[in-house]
């Protein structure tokens, strides 16, 4: 029994219950508890995710301690280690891991950098960070990261190693060597057959719900996720994943997909966006615009303030693997549009063509939740109106679409306790496609208007810094020193920035690149692997070691214990000294990481707002840095 054989007995077997009740990608009815309440309010971690994480955090504490303990084993003292993990479960250090959006690009990339978390990639431990991965309580992706950690989640926990010592099996996993739009390449007959496939199960849904164009794209997108199941998995849930054996034991990451609300013929910024987030348990928002969530089983179930209109009733199977993950990526539903006009096979036109009659030219880009799971629900702050609760529908867009390309969101709720967050970063802002930082900043802008008040996130650079500094370019931790944070709602997560950079490869292919070959795919995921590891740990043999003291870095300070001197000689490597570059001039606001640094500029960051304020001052933010600098 080969590879692909193992996995498809494992997931047929162990998750058969979870699959959509009419075995189809159609949702129907069935049968739940009269008194059943589907929604609510966002006061809180769930009571599901509560007792998970009971489970999860004795096995995630180890694995950090093994990690941490490999990786100061060199340290003059080590002390320090025994003091960070000597205490009860709840208190080790929660570690996220946030892979932000970017298409294939992302995806492989991000394949690499999570590969050298992993202690089940060759050579992670010796070479890499490997143990951090098997450490991380939780783990979110958006748009192309969604798909690398949808991919890994859904498949039974599989790792890239995995995925990597496979690719020449017949259902290899990303077998992307065609175009998802053109999956057999020249065999024409091929590709429709399996767009008619798509197009006729998409077609059945739509016939009682409002199906979109997201639907045929996670549909299609299904197909490489999923190789191993029927027509991609068009009867695979999402809630499955809650009675899969590797994720109800708490031995994998808790994983989350995040999109944005977004209504037909509106925008949104990074200011004014309702962040949603999918996680096994639920679906909804943390923001005081909505502030509720799901059950993500029993989404579709017409309900009014979260209880169903038919006592008894509610429907299963809305929740497809692909639709979520398609939802988290809308943005290329413009593929299927531009392509319509251009290279795409004659019959797969017809196909596309055909179903875009039915949808309004404004919902292209919009995955369409019908009906709205929170439709009259009663948890809306009172500055806010209530849109989202009051219409019929739901619609969510790309997680990107706010500029805040790496979710950081979920792992920004003080509920859930994080310590540190890797944030992994494949997104295209410049115009050669590496990532310059906006998406920090547009995370940090955030948390000063009326949507973040609830978040805290450490002090970042302007764009413009980023880049003439060169931290777009290498590792850089954030939020070093948790008492020059005050001004913030509570003392935010260390952020460790993870950019993709060029190492071995042109790791910046572009977004709408829609096909690699295996030498393409192999050395995308062999470059990420080397940016995140300071080529292998070869550009800096302790880097292993700094990544331990930002994982102990908050347990540290909490108990006022004394820091190794290699841990300091880290945060002074590591750590943003705090210095902005305006026109090329460097503006040294800082002496040292253990100085407090000021908050970001706006002017180069996309779609935000033209300014922001200190939440003390209430000057531009311009204006405040200036006046920090002594240059008034």
């Amino acid at each position: 029994m080969n590879f692909i054989e193992s996995l498809l007995v494992l997931v047929v077997a162990g998750l058969a219950a979870a699959w959509s009740p009419k075995n189809s990608y159609v949702p129907s009815t069935v049968n739940c508890p009269d008194d059943i309440v589907l929604v609510r309010e966002a006061n809180g971690l769930s009571d599901n995710e509560t007792e998970w994480l009971k489970r999860r955090r004795p096995i995630a504490k180890e694995a950090l301690h093994d990690f941490v303990k490999r990786a100061t084993k060199n340290f003059s003292d080590n002390s320090l280690v025994d003091k960070v993990f000597s205490g009860n479960d709840s208190h080790a250090p929660v570690v996220a891991i946030g892979a932000s959006g970017g298409g294939y690009r992302a995806m492989l990339s991000g394949a690499g950098m999570i590969s050298a978390f992993d202690n089940r990639t060759r050579g992670a431990d010796e070479h890499g960070l490997g143990g951090v991965l098997q450490g991380a309580t939780y783990l979110a992706g958006l748009s192309g990261g969604n798909w690398l950690t949808g991919t890994l989640a859904w498949n039974n926990w599989t790792s890239v190693q995995t995925i990597v010592d496979n690719t020449t099996a017949d259902d290899s996993i990303w077998d992307i060597s065609h175009s998802l739009v053109n999956p057999d390449g020249v065999n024409v007959f091929g590709t429709a057959d399996h767009w008619e496939h798509i197009f006729k199960t998409v077609r059945q849904k739509h016939k009682t719900y409002n199906a979109s164009l997201t639907d045929l794209w996670g549909r299609a997108l299904s197909y490489d996720f999923f190789p191993s199941l029927y027509r991609g998995g068009e009867a695979y849930t999402w809630s499955t994943l809650r009675d899969a054996e590797v994720f109800e034991n708490g031995s994998m990451p808790f994983p989350i997909s995040v999109a944005d609300g977004r209504y037909p013929g509106t925008s949104v910024i990074s200011l004014n966006a309702t962040v949603f987030e999918f996680n096994p348990f639920e679906m909804g928002s943390w923001d005081p615009s909505l502030r509720a969530f799901t059950d993500v089983k029993y989404l579709g179930t017409k309900a009014v303030d979260g209880k169903p209109e038919k006592k008894g009733e509610c429907v299963a199977g809305y929740d497809n693997v692909g639709f979520i993950m398609g939802t988290s990526s809308t943005l290329f539903n413009q593929f299927l549009l531009r392509l319509n006009t251009t290279g795409m096979p004659r019959v797969v036109k017809s196909i596309i063509s055909h179903f875009l009659k039915d949808i309004s030219k404004n919902e292209d880009d919009i995955a369409v939740y019908s009906p709205n799971p929170f439709l009259n629900t009663s948890y809306v702050s009172n500055d806010y109106t209530s849109s989202l609760v009051d219409s019929k529908d739901l619609y969510l867009v790309d997680g990107g679409e706010d500029n805040e390309n790496i979710p950081l969101l979920p792992f920004l709720q003080k509920e859930r306790g994080v310590d540190v967050i890797f944030a992994l970063d494949n997104s295209a802002d410049t115009t050669e496609y590496w990532p310059d930082g906006s998406s920090l900043v547009a995370t940090y802008e955030r948390q000063f208007g009326k949507m973040g008040k609830d978040i805290a996130f450490p002090y970042v650079p302007d764009v413009e810094t980023f880049v003439a500094e060169g931290l777009n370019t290498k590792p850089t931790f954030f939020g070093c020193d948790a008492q020059n944070m005050s001004d913030l709602a509570f003392t935010p997560p260390l952020v460790v920035y993870v950019p993709n950079s060029r190492m071995s490869y042109n790791g910046n292919q572009s977004t709408f690149k829609l096909s690699y070959s295996d030498n393409e795919r192999l050395n995308m995921i062999k470059n990420g692997f080397e940016a995140t590891t300071r080529n292998n740990l070869t550009d800096d043999s302790n880097f292993a070691g700094c990544v331990a003291c930002a994982i102990m870095r908050r347990s540290q300070e909490s108990m006022n214990a004394t820091l190794p001197k290699e841990c300091k000689q880290c945060f002074q490597d590591y750590c943003w000294n705090g210095h902005i570059s305006h026109n090329g001039t460097k503006i040294q606001h800082n002496d040292d990481y253990t100085k407090s640094a000021s908050p970001s500029a706006t002017s180069s960051s996309k779609g935000g707002a033209s300014n922001s304020y200190s939440p003390r001052s209430g000057l531009s933010l311009f204006a405040f840095m200036v006046t920090v600098a002594g240059l008034f």
